[in-house]
């Protein structure tokens, strides 16, 4: 066995010594030599190793880029041999289908790039887009897996589904409870209520109906109105009282039913509150005013009454009228019509327009008591003299003069004025003898001794007599001076 050795060995070195010859590198030139890869203009120790043919290195040096297929993305990271699954490189197609299998059956063509990219197989936003051409991906659709209404993932069907809501929600529309939309008969048109954005919160424009919701309607649960799923409410049904029937029944302040008030409810409520009502009592032809506007209903509208017909004062106040006493009005015999003294802000504080009877008050007479002058109720006086009233302050007047001692006519406008009885003033101009300088201020007495006023002369010398005797600078007397001083 070792003879063998040797002797291969023999044989081997020279045949290295025939092919080396002279020192000659006898190799067979690269030209003869057939590459299993093609045309491929590039050393093979770029790929090879010299220890082994097999397995190629771990970094071949290999530009792809200066092909005509860059490797780009995902691309970058795939091994050689799965695109080039044969030895001949050149022998592999370009387009996406080449490697990868149309599993949508042709649906959308030989295009994969339409939808998908060297980035990630996974759906670009690209393909997204091109979904606005017939159902815009916007709100909760563009979150939502293909297959979620692409049934049965890439294999799927991709054309020819229909755009309408019901047709993916259909298990939605009839598992819905509040409202049970198969119940009530709603139409499968969905968007009618649900947006993109989210299908559990829906908004229904409720104008459509010819009802709009406003104030608290706004906020109350649909099934509050539409009893037992009934959503095919009528015209006539839009009135209040199809749903306040029993709120109408059980008012109580007031009584609706005993009032015989009408079912109108608007006329009343809105809207906003049911339990803050109110009415416009102008509609009645009785406008409210003044404390009218705060009273109870009740406090007219006795025993729940509200068929009033009578807007007369005396209707309601009647009680008011008989009880009062400062001036009592039954004794008085005042007339029932109360807008003479009284108005809506306040029944105490009645007031008189006194110019109506022919005798209007002005000065200390604005604050008099009425029964200062109307004695003992006596409301019917036909006398606006004033010694009508002043009768005891014309006997007792003493100073500056009697009154009655002298005869004074009782005629006491001629001195007194309104304003205050004790200070009158007469006006000495109407007399033959109008009061000038010093006369003007001179009390009354001075001239009028022992209250005569009635037979004085109009002369100085009268009054002045025991003036002009006492002169002596120069003596009037003795040099005779005449007593006409004027």
């Amino acid at each position: 066995m070792s003879k063998r050795i040797v002797l291969s060995i023999v044989l081997l070195f020279s045949v290295v010594l025939v092919v080396h010859a002279g020192g000659q590198d006898r190799r067979v030139p690269d030209s003869q030599t057939r590459s299993p890869h093609g045309a491929l203009a590039i050393p093979c120790e770029n790929c090879h190793t010299q220890t082994s043919w097999k397995p190629i290195r771990a970094i071949p040096e290999f530009d792809h880029n200066k092909t005509s297929y860059p490797l780009r993305g995902m691309h970058a990271k795939v091994d050689c041999t799965q695109c080039h699954t044969k030895l001949v490189f050149s022998d592999v197609g370009t387009r996406c289908s080449d490697c990868h299998a149309d599993i949508h059956r042709g649906q959308f063509g030989a295009s994969c790039e339409q939808c998908h990219s060297v980035i990630g197989w996974n759906v670009s936003l690209q393909a997204v887009r091109a979904h606005e051409n017939r159902f815009p991906l916007i709100g909760a659709h563009a979150a939502v897996d293909c297959i979620g209404c692409h049934k049965n993932g890439a294999s799927g069907q991709f054309t020819g589904l229909s755009t309408e809501c019901y047709s993916c929600h259909v298990r939605d529309f009839q598992n819905a409870l509040t409202p049970n939309h198969v119940a009530a008969g709603f139409s499968t048109n969905c968007q009618a209520c649900h947006g993109v954005n989210t299908w559990l919160v829906t908004n229904f424009d409720h104008s459509a109906t010819g009802f709009p919701l406003t104030g608290a309607h706004v906020s109350v649960p649909c099934a509050s109105c539409h009893v037992n799923n009934n959503f095919n409410l009528t015209a006539a049904s839009t009135a209040c009282s199809a749903c306040h029937m029993p709120d109408f029944q059980s008012t109580t302040n007031p009584n609706h039913v005993l009032g015989g008030f009408s079912t109108n409810c608007q006329t009343c409520h809105s809207t906003a509150s049911w339990t803050n009502a109110t009415f416009n009592h102008n509609l009645t032809g009785f406008p409210l005013t003044g404390a009218h506007v705060s009273v109870a209903c009740a406090s007219c509208h006795v025993n729940n009454n509200f068929q009033l017909t009578n807007t007369a004062c005396i209707g309601c106040h009647q009680s008011d009228f008989q009880g009062t006493t400062n001036p009592s009005h039954v004794a008085a015999a005042f007339p029932t019509d109360c807008t003479v003294c009284h108005s809506t802000s306040s029944w105490t504080g009645a007031t008189f327009n006194h110019a109506s009877t022919g005798f209007a008050l002005t000065g200390a007479h604005v604050s008099a008591a009425c029964a200062s002058c109307h004695v003992s109720n006596n409301y019917s006086l036909r006398s606006t003299a004033c010694v009508t009233c002043h009768q005891t302050d014309f006997n007792n007047a003493l100073t500056p003069i009697n009154h009655i001692q002298l005869g004074f006519p009782t005629n006491c406008e001629v001195c007194h004025n309104t304003v205050v009885w004790t200070q009158g003033a007469f006006n000495h101009n109407n007399t033959r003898f109008p009061l000038s300088g010093a006369h003007t201020s001179a009390a009354c007495a001075s001239c009028h001794v022992n209250n005569n006023y009635t037979t004085l002369p109009t002369d100085c010398y009268t009054c002045h007599k025991v003036d002009y005797q006492r002169t002596n600078n120069p003596n009037h007397a003795t040099a005779g001076f005449p007593t006409k001083f004027q």
